[in-house]
């Protein structure tokens, strides 16, 4: 038997402008043979299939989703030097996307002014002729504007979807027509129409967030070559080449500076709005902008992998990692609908039958609930919040894969650290020179003369040190390392030593009044180390991996959300315990990574965790934790692993994602709210007959509109605003 050859296929869809559009896609595609993964993701516009192209073909896709009313294109494939791609052929497009149709431009747009037009011609027809030619003229109306509608819905209806909105209108305006009630049928076709089209506004402002990180990164870039720089397109650069990179152009690729010191905006990408200054081996992204000189920059990633198509595609993914809250209402609309239109026939059946009323009465107040009853503003409200988080999140430097990761992080009681490069720069700092028989000058400069040979941290944070202070560093030779105790090297002919204390005091060059005063500084968290010479001590010097700038503040923003932290490191108790006493937080020291998955565990069984790391060590414990967050100067097995990321290095983004998680759960519960609200209010006012069917129709797009625009005020949240 041959192999069934499946393939991922992947389209650009235009025209949704709710989840219930999304969904009438999936349904449809999920009934086809050899169609497989439906993924209809509705913000980006986006639709995936896996395809066995011997029972359905690409066109037979297509064709399903323009009959159902919507725009397909086939998605361009970004082509890949390395790596060869078992997919769909698709036909390429321009790299440069088309510029958005305006309103007015699109289907929906002239389906509103031409049943518009057609309305205000009806009533002109009345005016001037009287009310039978005019209900004529309505008749018209309502049958040209309701066209487009019925096709939709009896192209779902071939799908096996009867339960739509295309189908409750169209059984509603043409029932008001069959009662005599044309001006109120043309009426609510022309408010349908306009409903739909703002939907599509408001969805397609949400979209802009998404859609403007692709515009960050510049279409071209200035390649250095052998005759000189040339000007390339960006997405034909690739890892080792040299850009240069002029004073208010924003970098092509990621990089790593070559040449020249300058200001980075980093903002574009991380949201930070201090240019940060760097200078040559400094990491720079791909889309911030260079402020002050030129640079030369070495491309490290390709333009498929750098960190703004990074966040693009964490971004893209994350809408398919729905919100239980989001999956729950989806499951509650499919019976939601029956139990409408079940509704709505006992309304139009019941009273006249047992109660000897007007048809016509119940008919028309049946037709109105079926209206009423759509429930397209519940279906969106909880993906249009979570859209607009992931847009803000991102352009905050705030990742999120999903609204599952959402609903988590809103959830959080407990925040786990990890110490190193978390809590902390990660790089231990010179933090006292303490000379005993030799000036600070001399004690600072023999200790980089005796460690600038050396690759260890402490001895690379000495000759930092140094070198800031503007000390010319003596040449050294006959170096060694004296295991597990120091180093000594010969020193314009006389050797010297920076050692442990302890090894320092066992050659006789420290007193027990030296080690006590080394003992205390230690006590402080801190490394201390000996500089000396044959016989006679020179000097101490402490360094330690300080905090970050805002850690403190960090840990009492969380304390203020009532989300309590923990610090885990490997680290000795007493280091541990210096910086844990200094930013208020609980530890616990000297952990493995096993020991670290261990602790996540416990603490899950009774909090919801959300664990912070940056290193390899702690992609475990990332995973184990409800949420897992890692730096955005991790490793990318960290970034890979983690559920979210913060690109911008800043402990306080942590409680900034706890607030705009906690926010975006807010807004879908207002959303709910509303949609559920004005349909309970209009569902009771319809059947007493306080409101017809153009006020229905008006209440349901009405509420599907004020639920989008509410969920669009999270795009301008600011997740580091306490209050």
């Amino acid at each position: 038997m041959d192999r069934v050859e499946k393939e991922m296929c992947e389209w650009t869809v235009t025209g949704m402008d709710c989840g219930s559009c999304a969904n009438k896609i999936k349904t449809a595609l999920d009934r086809l043979p050899g169609v497989e993964n439906v993924d209809v993701a509705l913000m980006n516009e986006r639709l995936r299939v896996t395809l066995d192209q011997a029972q359905t073909q690409r066109q037979d896709v297509e064709n399903i989703v323009t009959k159902l009313g919507f725009g397909v294109q086939a998605a361009r494939e970004e082509s890949d030097a390395h790596v060869h791609k078992e997919s769909c052929d698709a036909p390429e497009v321009s790299e440069r996307a088309a510029p958005a149709a305006k309103w007015y431009q699109t289907p929906k747009g002239k389906l509103v002014i031409g049943s518009g037009l057609l309305l205000a011609v009806a009533w002109a027809i009345k005016m001037m002729s009287g009310a039978e030619i005019g209900h004529w003229a309505f008749i018209i109306a309502c049958l040209v504007g309701l066209f487009p509608v019925a096709r939709r819905a009896l192209a779902m209806a071939q799908t096996r979807q009867f339960f739509t909105i295309e189908m409750l209108m169209s059984i509603a305006a043409t029932g008001a027509l069959f009662i005599n009630a044309a001006e109120e049928a043309a009426l609510v076709v022309f408010l349908f129409a306009v409903g739909e089209l703002l939907e599509g506004v408001a969805a397609n402002r949400a979209r802009e967030g998404i859609k403007a990180l692709a515009n960050l990164v510049p279409k071209t870039a200035l390649l250095e070559t052998e005759t000189g720089p040339q000007e390339i397109s960006a997405a034909n650069l690739r890892i080792g080449q040299i850009v240069i990179v002029r004073p208010g152009d924003r970098l092509p690729a990621d990089g790593q500076i070559v040449e020249g010191q300058s200001g980075i905006d980093e903002s574009p990408v991380t949201g930070e709005s201090v240019p940060r200054a760097k200078g040559p081996g400094d990491e720079v992204f791909a889309g911030a902008i260079n402020t002050e000189a030129t640079l030369r920059v070495c491309v490290t990633k390709n333009p498929e992998d750098n960190t703004i198509a990074r966040i693009i595609q964490l971004v893209q993914e994350a809408e398919s990692a729905r919100a239980p809250t989001e999956r729950f209402i989806d499951r509650f609309s499919r019976y939601y609908m029956p139990a409408i239109i079940a509704a709505a026939v006992l309304v139009v059946l019941v009273p006249p039958l047992a109660f000897a009323q007007d048809w016509g009465t119940w008919v028309y107040r049946g037709l109105a609930l079926l209206l009423i009853g759509c429930p397209c503003a519940l279906v969106i409200s909880v993906p249009a919040s979570i859209a607009s988080a992931l847009a803000t999140g991102a352009k905050n430097g705030l990742l999120m894969k999903g609204g599952a990761v959402i609903e988590a992080a809103a959830k959080v009681t407990r925040v786990a650290f990890d110490k190193t490069g978390t809590l902390t720069y990660g790089r231990p700092v010179v933090t006292d020179i303490i000379p005993l028989h030799a000036e600070i000058d001399e004690v600072i400069s023999l200790a980089a003369a005796v460690e600038q040979s050396s690759s260890h941290p402490l001895a690379q944070a000495i000759v930092s040190r140094a070198k800031e202070l503007g000390f010319n560093i003596a040449r050294s030779k006959d170096e060694q390392a004296l295991a597990g105790k120091g180093v000594r090297a010969t020193i314009e002919g006389v050797t010297a030593f920076v050692t442990s204390p302890k090894y320092a005091f066992s050659k006789g060059a420290l007193t027990e009044t030296d080690l006590v005063v080394a003992a205390k500084i230690e006590a402080e968290g801190k490394t201390v180390v000996a500089v000396y010479r044959e016989g006679q001590a020179l000097g101490l010097i402490a360094l330690r991996d300080e905090p970050r700038e805002d850690a403190r503040s960090a840990i009492e923003q969380l304390k203020q959300l009532d989300v309590a932290s923990i610090m885990l490191t490997g680290d000795n108790p007493r280091t541990a315990s210096a910086i844990a006493d200094d930013l208020g937080v609980d530890f616990q020291a000297e952990m493995m990574p096993q020991d670290k998955l261990k602790v996540i565990k416990g603490l899950t069984q009774h909090d919801q965790v959300m664990m912070v790391g940056d290193g390899i060590n702690d992609a475990p414990a990332l995973k184990q934790a409800h949420v897992g967050v890692a730096m955005g100067s991790g490793t990318d097995v960290a970034l890979e692993t983690a559920d979210a990321a913060i690109l911008r290095d800043r402990v306080v983004d942590v409680p900034g994602k706890i607030r705009l998680a906690r926010a975006t759960m807010t807004n879908i519960k207002q959303n709910v709210s509303i949609a559920l609200g004005l349909k309970a209010i209009f569902l009771i006012t319809t059947i007493f007959g306080f409101t017809g069917l153009w006020i229905a129709i008006l209440a349901d797009t009405g509420a599907t509109v004020l639920v989008t625009l509410n969920a669009l005020r999270l795009l301008g949240y600011r997740p580091e605003q306490t209050s």
